[in-house]
Parts: C-alpha cells; sequence; structure tokens
C-alpha cells in the first residue's frame, strides 16, 4: 500500500482486550507529519490479542492470545486487514502477556504459568509447534501478587546473543540462552524484593537496560555485559514525584533513539513520566510527568524517529498521540482515536 507521494505507507497495529469490549486486532494508517492515526480496520478472530509484535521484513504480526489456554496467532498483513495465517498455537502455559522475536522463533512470557515459551518460525512466517517452555521458580514477599511466578517480558537483549525475561512474581530478571528451540537458564538477577519488574527496555548503546517494576512505582537502572550475559542494577529512581496512598501500578517504558530520555506509564495515576539517564553507573532522574491523554495507560510506544510516543489508553478507550519536545523530552498531546480496551501498539 502506498501513500499519496508513492511511498509505503505507514501502518500502526493495535491490541486489545476482546473479553472487556475490544475489536480485536486494529489498524491505522499512520500520518507521517503530526503522528495521527487513522483507523483502517479490526479483525476479531482471536481472543484477547493483548500484545502484539511484527516480524523484520514487517509482513507478519503475531499476536498473544491471553487466556487461560495461552497462545499466538500469526497474521500476513499484506493490504489494510491482517489475516490469520494458520490456526491458533498453544505456547504451554497460561495467560501469555508478551512476545517478541528471536533467532527464528517467537518467545512468549506466560503470566499465568510464570514461564517462557520458544516457538519456531515456519519459512512462511507460521508457527509450529511449542518447542519448548522454560518454567520460573520462586516468590516474593507480596502476599497476594507474589505467590509464585509471574513472567510478564521477554525480548532478545541488543547483542541478540540472549534471551532476557522479567519476572514480577519473583523479583528478578533471567537471562537465558536459546539451544535447538529449547531456552536454557544462564543467570538470574535478583532485584529489590517486593519491586515486581514488569518490562524492561535497553539503552541504544547497547550496556544499559531499565526495568520498570510495577509493584513499586520506580525504574531500575541496570548495567549490561552481553559478552558475559550479566545485568547488574545500579540505581532505583520513583517514576512519580509523590507517592500514592495505593498501588501506582505503572505499565509500560521505552528509550528514546539516542539514548537521551526514558518514558514510562502509570495507571494508578494515568500519567506519562519523563526520565533522564545518567552516567552508565548511575540511575535516572524524573524530569515530568503529564496527563496520559485517557485513562489507565497499559502501554507506550515510541516512533522509530523518536518524534510521536503513542499511549494505549484501556479504560478509556483508544490510544492517544503525542509529539515530542527534541529538547526536554517533554510530550504533547496531539490527539486520539478511539480503540475499545487497547493493550499495546506495534508500528510498522
Amino acid at each position: 500500500m502506498t501513500d499519496g507521494g508513492g511511498g509505503r505507507r505507514r501502518r500502526a497495529y493495535i491490541g486489545s482486550f476482546t473479553a472487556a469490549g475490544g475489536l480485536g486486532v486494529l489498524t491505522a494508517a499512520v500520518d507521517g507529519d503530526t503522528g495521527a492515526l487513522t483507523l483502517l480496520s479490526a479483525v476479531n478472530s482471536v481472543a484477547d490479542p493483548s500484545y502484539l509484535a511484527l516480524s523484520p521484513d514487517g509482513d507478519m504480526l503475531y499476536a498473544v492470545s491471553e487466556t487461560t489456554r495461552g497462545a499466538v496467532a500469526a497474521y500476513r498483513v499484506k493490504g489494510d486487514e491482517p489475516s490469520l495465517a494458520g490456526p491458533l498455537t498453544r505456547v504451554g502455559g497460561s495467560g501469555p502477556t508478551h512476545l517478541s522475536l528471536f533467532d527464528g522463533h517467537v518467545l512468549t512470557a506466560n503470566y499465568g504459568s510464570g514461564s517462557v515459551s520458544a516457538l519456531p518460525v515456519r519459512h512462511d512466517g507460521s508457527l509450529g509447534a511449542v518447542s519448548g517452555v522454560l518454567q520460573h521458580e520462586g516468590a516474593g514477599p507480596h502476599t497476594q501478587r507474589q505467590q509464585g511466578p509471574h513472567a510478564h517480558h521477554v525480548q532478545p537483549d541488543p547483542s541478540r546473543r540472549w534471551a532476557v525475561s522479567v519476572d514480577l512474581g519473583t523479583d528478578s530478571v533471567r537471562v537465558c540462552a536459546l539451544r535447538d528451540g529449547t531456552l536454557a537458564l544462564h543467570r538470574e538477577i535478583a532485584l529489590r524484593p517486593g519491586s515486581g519488574p514488569r518490562h524492561l527496555a535497553f539503552h541504544p548503546d547497547g550496556e544499559r537496560a531499565y526495568v520498570l517494576n510495577e509493584l513499586a512505582p520506580t525504574v531500575t537502572a541496570c548495567r549490561w555485559d552481553a559478552v558475559e550475559g550479566a545485568l547488574r542494577p545500579v540505581g532505583e529512581t520513583s517514576v512519580l514525584a509523590d507517592l500514592p496512598d495505593g498501588d501506582a501500578y505503572p505499565s509500560g517504558i521505552v528509550v528514546s533513539p539516542d539514548g537521551r530520555f526514558v518514558w514510562t506509564a502509570t495507571r494508578g495515576q494515568d500519567v506519562v513520566s519523563v526520565l533522564v539517564p545518567g552516567a552508565p553507573d548511575e540511575g535516572l532522574k524524573l524530569v515530568a510527568t503529564v496527563p496520559c491523554g485517557g485513562v489507565w495507560p497499559r502501554a507506550l510506544t515510541l516512533d522509530p524517529t523518536g518524534r510521536f510516543l503513542y499511549v494505549a489508553n484501556e479504560r478509556s478507550g483508544h490510544v492517544a498521540w503525542f509529539s515530542v519536545d527534541p529538547d526536554t523530552g517533554i510530550p504533547q498531546r496531539g490527539g486520539s482515536v478511539k480503540a475499545p480496551a487497547a493493550s499495546c501498539v506495534v508500528l510498522d
């Protein structure tokens, strides 16, 4: 598909919770000048496609089905309406909340069962049966949320030597190798007990990582050694200027392409926070918080150029977009598009 000038029209794909009234996987056109989204289609063929990931060539879209019988769907995305590339593939775990592509496989973080699964990607982009499941072990001090492991996020490191998974239930990050379709634990890094790590984002220098903690509204800054596959915490910073009386529920984290800014979303406060990295062995500094443009911001997505930030506001049922001030990193709201029970946004 092309734009009016003959170039390829950029698209955004929006995941949603169908159990809460979501429309499945939505496709939107992206205005390259303003960041605005215009809805093109909705495909309601999979239950709760809450998190999405595109293949490197942009021809395939993968979606978790965040259900007790956890599964992954593969879509072909030629044209303006994705089409399923085969039946759902079970992940061998429950409640998958996140997925990524790594070394010819789709990896899923399964919150309900506290595990990470690997599924091979076939030559045509469809998925083979699960080839391995790594079961996490452990618990944390939060009696309601940390009775057992809850894998929430998994992704390759910048060197693509390792898969890194974040577990809210065990207060830890695991570094794994993928061998013959099976994830092998290389190292487990303990974070502060009760912090509840949820998501992780790497700095573009490949030597730093930031872990967003859900049970404590903080970010843990870490040094990353890709040769050793080692993560070392160096500091923890609040994402809120004032701590709330109850839980805050931080959700998403992204880093600017030049590494100058880090943004987080916090659902309980309905804000996006702007933080600035210090030296590599230092933590972050909170510089501002702004309204997220809706209610319950579940995920953040940054345009590859760093010019626009997108917020999936789950409970208000829309995706808001913001332009980013290049000097301060502070987002300025541009507009929004209706997307019931929105849970994430990915851009091609």
